[in-house]
């Protein structure tokens, strides 16, 4: 038995009497399984404002979906960053400035309710790109479709990641504002446009000294998130890996061989080819498998797992279902076909080298014999504890320089370090005890296999507390028909009013939490 488990049996046993009091009318007024513990006096006025909110809140999300700012293709950045300023103002949000950076602008935005503490939230307005033609509904419509097994959801780019989470945090702001109840806790906003492309100047947002300030006196900063499970579970991740993303380029102009610009493929018998040069580059990154990183010293400074992450990562494993996990993935085997605790412990543990895509020459439809003048590798590198951006940037060019590929161009768009923290801070604390109140089972992992920037946060100067929360359900980030559910059919999975009480709640617990 872990030491969470007995601190959340003793708290039980000591509250299990109002809990049930305050849970019970949770549930009376919502109509669900969720037993959301703020008050006896607070909690009906909040629930019967976000309940009335409703309409308001599903349209808020639709809204926002409708202004896709893509930083990768320079769309509507100034005017993603002014939408995301006025939604704070409108959430109540005192004090909100756009942050102007050397690329996208970020926001900034205080709230002081006269409280004891300070809690930091982290929000992105930025959303990947699309392709209309792949999505079974229009994805800036943001229509409601039936998603079976969990209820009705807004279908959109951006629904989860992250326009659906924000914006039902914010749902939870406007009904205490309704409401006319102030949150337990100040809060501090900072938003950026660029964390789809690896947050290149976000460091310039947290970074800035008023700012910067104002971060350090909080007790930790959380990215809402959307990520139920069919039966309810949810996992709390003490960390995430870190990334960079970058581009490997090779050419005729760069390499002194092959062409400058495309010609006839006739003419590769006495002509050699960037394409099959960068070919050969990457074959030098990974065993040939794919599947472990190659690259010189690559794994000099990786962490491996402590004999606390690996119970975290068999309490998941026993708490997950492989089967369900694989058909939601669309995958048949796992990695060597490993059994899945292994798979989990290897997801958790090691560094990765992915080719997001591969570019060169014609690909319309059919044939065209051409020979290109260049081909491009778009690439993710996943880091781990003890891992940083810029020894895995160091490293990955001095393994294609001493292999004699100087000439493959090295292009880095953005990245961060890992990301840690302690299961006993406050914020992972508070995180596990609101779920707890509204009868969600949540289990500990030890890190989130995907990115976010909280290493700027973890890391010295701010060296805060930061994870991830939310309620609801919610799939598809990065893909067609990408979704959020707002009206849950599934009495384990919270709809957008269970879920905007839930961060109302989250912030009752930072505020009262030892």
């Amino acid at each position: 038995m872990s030491k969470h488990t007995l601190t959340v049996r003793n708290f039980r046993r000591r509250d299990v009497l109002k809990n049930a009091v305050v849970a019970g009318i949770g549930t009376m007024l919502n109509g669900s399984a969720f037993g959301l513990a703020i008050g006896t006096d607070e909690y009906p006025t909040i629930r019967k404002a976000a309940e009335n909110g409703r309409d308001a809140s599903i349209k808020r999300i639709q809204d926002w979906i409708a202004l896709p700012s893509i930083a990768a293709e320079n769309l509507n950045m100034p005017e993603g960053a002014e939408y995301m300023a006025n939604l704070a103002r409108e959430a109540g949000f005192e004090t909100v400035s756009i942050v102007p950076t050397d690329g996208h602008p970020g926001v900034y935005a205080t709230m002081d309710n006269g409280a004891a503490r300070t809690l930091a939230i982290y929000f992105m307005y930025d959303v990947k790109q699309f392709d209309s033609s792949e999505w079974s509904s229009p994805p800036l419509e943001g229509r409601i479709v039936d998603r079976p097994g969990f209820g009705r959801a807004i279908m959109g780019r951006g629904a989860v990641n992250q326009k659906g989470p924000e914006a039902t945090l914010l749902a939870g702001l406007h009904a205490m504002q309704n409401a006319g109840i102030k949150p337990p806790v100040n809060l501090v906003l900072v938003a950026e446009g660029e964390e789809e492309i690896g947050s290149p100047h976000f460091q310039q947002i947290v970074g800035r000294s008023d700012i910067k300030a104002t971060l350090k006196r909080s007790e930790g900063i959380f990215i809402p998130i959307g990520w139920q499970e069919i039966n309810g579970n949810v996992g709390v991740n003490l960390g995430a890996k870190g990334i960079v993303e970058l581009e490997l380029v090779a050419s005729g102009e760069n390499w002194g061989r092959g062409p400058k610009k495309d010609i006839h493929s006739s003419l590769k018998a006495m002509v050699d080819s960037p394409a099959w040069r960068l070919v050969q580059a990457l074959q030098t990154l990974v065993t040939p498998d794919g599947n472990s990183p190659a690259i010189d010293g690559w794994f000099e400074n990786v962490r491996p797992l402590t004999a606390r992450e690996k119970e975290l990562i068999a309490s998941v494993a026993a708490n997950t279902d492989e089967a369900t996990r694989k058909k939601l993935l669309g995958v048949e085997h796992w990695i060597d076909d490993l059994p899945y605790l292994a798979a989990l412990e290897r997801l958790a543990s090691q560094p990765t080298v992915n080719i997001e895509g591969l570019v060169s020459g014609y690909t319309g439809p059919g044939g065209k014999t051409i020979l290109p003048g260049e081909a491009v590798a778009k690439l993710d590198l996943r880091l781990v504890p003890n891992q940083t951006r810029a020894e895995a940037e160091a490293k990955l060019r001095a393994h294609l320089d001493k292999r004699g590929f100087e000439d493959v161009a090295m292009i880095v768009g953005g990245g961060y370090d890992p990301t840690e923290t302690p299961e006993d801070s406050r914020i992972i604390q508070s995180e596990l005890e609101t779920y707890r109140r509204a009868g969600v089972k949540a289990t500990l992992n030890p890190r989130l296999a995907g990115s976010w920037p909280g290493a700027m946060f973890t890391a010295p100067p701010l060296s805060l507390p930061a994870g991830q929360f939310g309620l609801g359900h919610g799939s598809g980030a990065h893909a067609p028909d990408e979704y959020f559910v707002v009206e849950s059919s599934n009495p384990n999975v919270a709809g957008i009013v269970d879920a905007a009480m839930g961060y109302v709640d989250f912030f009752y617990q930072v505020a009262r939490l030892d």
